[in-house]
């Protein structure tokens, strides 16, 4: 059994959520809930709330399911949209300031359906 939480316009680059997403892709929920939980990355408390949402959606689809079994088999962080804005320099110059997004994905998958715990290199 598969579910999916997906996120769209997320305030902050996909570059640093991508280094929260390779510390939890390939792990056990409960796992990545930990690493989440006492990391010091600002994005990893949005990406809690998505683990946290994915494990709903599963629960939904299959009501008596072991969150103990379920693991994460992809995470990942694509480019959203560009806010751009100008910040007044000198001599009457101005420069962009850009305002990323991302838009993340995560997917668990129960242990059982899966076969194994996906390989982490």
């Amino acid at each position: 059994m598969e579910a999916i939480a997906r996120v769209r316009n997320l305030r902050g680059s996909a570059r640093k959520a991508r280094l929260v997403l390779d510390l939890i892709r390939g792990r056990s929920v409960n796992e990545a809930q930990k690493i989440l939980a006492f990391s010091t990355k600002r994005a990893s408390i949005q990406i809690a709330k998505f683990v946290k949402s994915a494990v709903a959606n599963a629960t939904v689809k299959e009501a008596r399911i072991d969150i103990d079994s379920l693991f994460i088999n992809e995470a990942f962080a694509d480019d959203g949209p560009i806010m751009k804005r100008q910040r007044t320099r000198a001599q009457g110059r101005a420069t962009v300031i850009r305002r990323r997004t991302c838009h993340i994905t995560i997917g668990i998958k129960d242990v059982e359906q899966g076969g194994d715990l996906g390989s982490k290199s």
